[in-house]
Formats: structure tokens, C-alpha cells, sequence
């Protein structure tokens, strides 16, 4: 009977364990994606703040150009109505689950930079334009942002692809399938095709 009882005790105890070590790795594991998958959230937020701050200085761009040359009316007319249709849009971080909305936001977004690029193109044949001090520091600025925004686009794409490797992974691909954890791949943004480095803006004031 003492023998019996040992067993059972015994038993009892293997299990415990084997719950204890069980209930520990689905913690981990499930505290580990949540923390992976916030950092591809706050890296999107980085994104949308490049994005916006690119957004903010084009009205003062467009006012500059408009104001110092009889520019053409049509490549102007593109970058005013890229940007609208860009600020039209209600992004957060629900589009990252969203896989249409966000090649939409992407879509958007890479339309103003080919409009932003075709302008800055044009204004070569504007040496008085190039010459005003106002422009010259937009242009500067732009530039800057052009290139956050690569920045920033690239350690979203490495911080997503982190995750959705994560999600793939054994045991968290067993626990999501067990469990029903709600963890969606995350999008990556794309390279338009030729367009492998920022949109060029950076011209030669000192000639024509």
C-alpha cells in the first residue's frame, strides 16, 4: 500500500512538473511574440512620422515654387493631389493585419514620391528657383526626410521580418495552432521596381 502510494505521489509530481514546464514555455513564448509584435507597431509609428513630416513640408514647397517661377502648372498639380489622396487616408497600426490597406498605404505614399521626384527633376531648368534660399533649405529638408523615410522603411521590413519568423517557429507555431492566438504576419514594403535607393533630390546650386 505504501508502495502504491509513493507511485501515485510520485506520478502526481512528474505531472505538476510537466504542467509547470508546460504552462512556463506558453507564458514565455506567448510574452515573447507580444513583446516582438509591439516593436513592429512602434517601428511602424517611426514610419508614419517620417511619412507626416514629409507631408508637412510640402505645402511650404509648393507655395515656394508657385511663388518664384512660372512653374508647370501639371507637375506641380501631381505632388498637390498625391499628397491629398495620401492625407486622405485613416492609417494606424490596425493596418499591419490588413495586408489590402496597407499596399494601399504604400501605393499612396509611393505615388508622391515619384510626383516629389519629377518635380525636383524639373526644377533644373529653374536656375532662379534654385537660387532662392527658401528652396534651397525645403529641398535640403525633403532630402532628409527621403531619406528617413528609406531608413525607417527598412528596419520595419527587419523588425516584421523578425516576427513573422518568430510566429513560425517551434513551440510558438504549436501554441498559436493549439491555443488560437491571434498572431497575423506582418506586411513588408516593397521596392518599386528601378527604384531601389530614395527618390534623388540633391542638385548643384553652384551651376547651371
Amino acid at each position: 500500500m505504501t508502495k502504491t502510494v509513493g507511485c501515485i505521489a510520485v506520478a502526481i509530481g512528474a505531472v505538476v512538473l510537466l504542467a509547470l514546464v508546460v504552462g512556463g514555455a506558453i507564458f514565455s513564448t506567448y510574452n515573447s511574440l507580444v513583446t516582438s509584435e509591439e516593436g513592429v507597431e512602434a517601428q511602424w509609428a517611426q514610419v508614419e512620422n517620417v511619412y507626416q513630416r514629409r507631408a508637412d513640408l510640402i505645402p511650404n514647397l509648393v507655395a515656394t515654387v508657385r511663388g518664384a517661377a512660372e512653374f508647370e502648372s501639371s507637375t506641380l498639380q501631381d505632388v498637390i493631389e498625391a499628397r491629398s489622396r495620401v492625407s486622405q487616408m485613416t492609417v494606424d497600426e490596425s493596418v499591419l493585419d490588413n495586408p489590402e490597406a496597407f499596399a494601399r498605404f504604400e501605393a499612396a505614399q509611393n505615388q508622391l514620391s515619384s510626383a516629389l521626384s519629377r518635380l525636383m527633376l524639373v526644377v533644373e531648368r529653374y536656375p532662379e528657383l534654385r537660387a532662392v534660399a527658401a528652396f534651397r533649405d525645403l529641398q535640403a529638408q525633403l532630402e532628409g526626410t527621403e531619406n528617413r523615410i528609406a531608413n525607417e522603411r527598412r528596419r520595419f521590413n527587419e523588425v516584421a521580418r523578425d516576427f513573422n519568423a518568430a510566429i513560425r517557429r517551434v513551440p510558438a507555431s504549436w501554441f498559436i495552432s493549439m491555443l488560437g492566438w491571434e498572431f497575423d504576419r506582418k506586411p513588408f514594403f516593397e521596392s518599386q521596381p528601378g527604384s531601389e535607393a530614395p527618390p534623388e533630390v540633391e542638385f548643384d546650386f553652384d551651376g547651371e
